[in-house]
């Protein structure tokens, strides 16, 4: 409910891991796990702005389950144990890696998204008229 101008900016490393909103630093940005709140409880800021889209997924994806595969397939090529050992540790080693960075990522980026003003593109097609002197021929 108050205006952007009131408020100092915070970088977004410092509250979007943290789950804050990225204008207080105060409220809560997620309901649940992953589910963003309408607005904020504190300064109202209201998180419709807010479309990290895949991008926490795509992050997760890169850096968490690329390693865990690689453990998994290490594990079987080395040592070739049964089944079940992978369920006690490739498993539980891939969910670690993929569940635990998950939500810091997507509030880190709703944060940047709101601190660096990001939008749709546009597309800018210059003035309407052709300017003075230039009439191509």
């Amino acid at each position: 409910m108050s205006h952007d101008a009131n408020w100092a900016p915070l970088p977004p490393y410092s509250t979007g891991p943290r789950g804050r909103c990225p204008r207080c630093g105060q409220g809560h940005l997620f309901n649940g796990f992953l589910s963003m709140r309408p607005a904020c409880e504190v300064c109202g800021l209201d998180y419709s702005f807010a479309d990290p889209g895949d991008g926490p997924a795509f992050f997760v994806m890169c850096f968490g389950c690329i390693p865990s595969i690689a453990l998994a397939v290490w594990i079987e090529t080395s040592f070739q144990p049964p089944f079940w050992v992978h369920l006690l540790i490739s498993l539980p080693f891939l969910l670690l890696t993929c569940l635990a960075p998950m939500r810091p990522l997507k509030g880190w980026l709703v944060a940047s998204q709101y601190f660096y003003k990001a939008g749709p593109g546009k597309v800018d097609r210059g003035p309407s008229s052709p300017v003075d002197g230039e009439n191509g021929g």
